[in-house]
């Protein structure tokens, strides 16, 4: 079979320019803001705003040693659901800094006049908050060691926080910081916690970063698993293309950004960005459909012996729990979203994650889960319980991530779980004994909601029907209601 092409940039990255450092250079930015801007640059437009990544550990030298094998270029595929599949080599990062090696270059980045945003996708976990005060966590040893005198920045908040004194100290005016993660009011949550790492560092640095730079919100939207042997085949055998890093995206991507910035953006509305006065609306519908629904078929479809989103989505019980949990549950909590109907959004939803082509794991899905579930599925609960209801589809996606988390699949096989704060989980269940009462009242892991009668009845109901009938007798059972006459 013939190869297929490839569509090459449509400029001259000789011509291109920084004008953006950007935190967390992995499949969904290469997927998402990066192919904005080569979008842009293919138009001849907005040439000075190329991007510098930048990595804060030291496994983030494998991306970096990746793109520069190859000119910093890197495939994009496209994977429509009807299998149709279409590439395109990116060229919008031209440059790659690791701090491990060399903060004061990252630094001296940070200060360049020319850098006038810096975004960020440190995922859900990274902005550093504890989620039993809600507050920034000065006690984390790498945040604690930055604080120091005298220490040489290694961690996002020491980085940034140091290359905006620098820039005020010489004149020069402060970037934006623009957070591309998966939270509500990401960029309030990033605002707070930049403002917390810079009290603790310098007061009076702190107060003129919160009069002067902007962090605006945003919600983005793409689902980009992670790379490897199949896909890096897949580029070779269908475009003839050696990628040491190539990226495998499903066809649809969205990004609503509030349009509040220090010094000036490129012009992403016109490649397709909507450019809005409020994200709120956006954002939380993505949150609350989307991400809560990822964690609503990746645990039940581990559970249930499947390994790839598209199988738990196609499993006809998985995929009449995450229909109603967003119908009864999560969408009575969204206010009304300009131009969608929240329906039709649903329904795309479901055939979305179904794309065979995709392949996205559970497990990616389930990384870091203990994060996802708080960030995600917990804002549900509370507004639910709230307005008089239960929640209980809502209580049964937390029961079964911490069924999951318990790191044995219902084959007795270990489950290779991923969290960052895996020992905090593992504390929890220690303590709880088996007792998924005594679980639900872990702050450490619900917040408010450990103290609230309604959800811990409603999380040790489902925790015992998935630990003790497996997970799809306990999804027949909640689903029975849906196929009553």
């Amino acid at each position: 079979m013939p190869l297929k092409p490839v569509a090459q940039p449509g400029y001259d990255p000789a011509d291109l320019t920084v004008g953006i450092v950007h935190f967390g250079v992995g499949n969904f930015h290469r997927s998402h803001q990066a192919l904005y801007l080569d979008k842009l640059f293919t138009l001849g437009e907005a040439l000075d705003w190329a991007i510098c990544g930048v990595g804060v550990l030291p496994q983030d030298a494998r991306m970096r040693d990746a793109l520069r094998s190859q000119n910093m270029r890197y495939a994009l595929v496209e994977r429509h659901p009807d299998g149709q599949a279409h590439a395109r080599n990116i060229a919008s990062i031209i440059d790659f800094l690791l701090a491990t090696e060399d903060a004061e270059a990252v630094l001296e980045k940070l200060a360049d006049p020319a850098v006038r945003i810096v975004s960020l996708t440190i995922t859900e976990g990274g902005y550093n908050i504890d989620e039993a005060t809600g507050g920034f966590d000065l006690a984390n040893p790498s945040v604690a060691a930055d604080l120091r005198p005298g220490a040489v920045p290694a961690t996002v908040f020491g980085l940034v926080v140091e290359g905006l004194r620098r820039r005020r100290d010489r004149g020069i005016p402060p970037f934006t910081v623009m957070s591309c993660d998966n939270l509500q009011g990401n960029g309030h949550v990033a605002r707070g916690s930049f403002l917390a790492f810079a009290s603790a560092k310098d007061a009076d640095l702190a107060a003129w970063i919160d009069a002067e730079v902007a962090f605006p919100n945003s919600m983005v939207d793409r689902i980009t698993p992670v790379t490897g042997p199949e896909e890096r085949a897949f580029v070779a055998e269908t475009y003839g293309v050696d990628d040491a890093w190539p990226v495998v995206a499903e066809d649809f991507t969205q990004w609503v950004l509030e349009d509040r910035f220090t010094a000036g953006r490129p012009p992403y509305e016109n490649v397709g960005v909507q450019i809005v006065d409020d994200v709120v609306p956006y954002e939380k519908m993505k949150l609350r459909l989307l991400n809560a629904s990822h964690q609503a078929i990746a645990y039940v479809g581990y559970l249930s012996g499947h390994r790839f989103a598209h199988e738990a989505a196609t499993d006809p019980l998985i995929a009449a729990f995450v229909t109603r949990f967003m119908r009864d549950e999560a969408e009575p909590t969204l206010g009304r979203v300009p131009g969608v109907n929240l329906a039709v959004y649903e329904a795309g939803l479901i055939e979305r994650f179904a794309n065979p082509y995709v392949r996205d794991t559970l497990l990616r899905l389930a990384t870091d889960g203990s994060d996802r579930i708080a960030k995600f599925v917990l804002p549900i609960i509370r507004d639910g319980i709230a307005a008089g209801s239960p929640m209980p589809l809502s209580a049964a996606i937390a029961a079964s991530w911490a069924v999951f988390a318990s790191g044995v699949d219902e084959q007795g096989a270990p489950i290779v779980v991923a969290d960052r704060q895996s020992a905090i989980v593992a504390d929890a269940l220690d303590r709880a004994s088996g007792d998924p009462a005594v679980l639900a009242t872990d702050a450490r892991l619900f917040a408010d909601l450990a103290v609230e009668p309604a959800f811990i009845e409603a999380f040790a109901r489902a925790y015992r029907a998935i630990r003790n009938d497996g997970a799809q007798q306990a999804l027949a059972a909640i689903d029975a209601p849906l196929h009553r006459p």
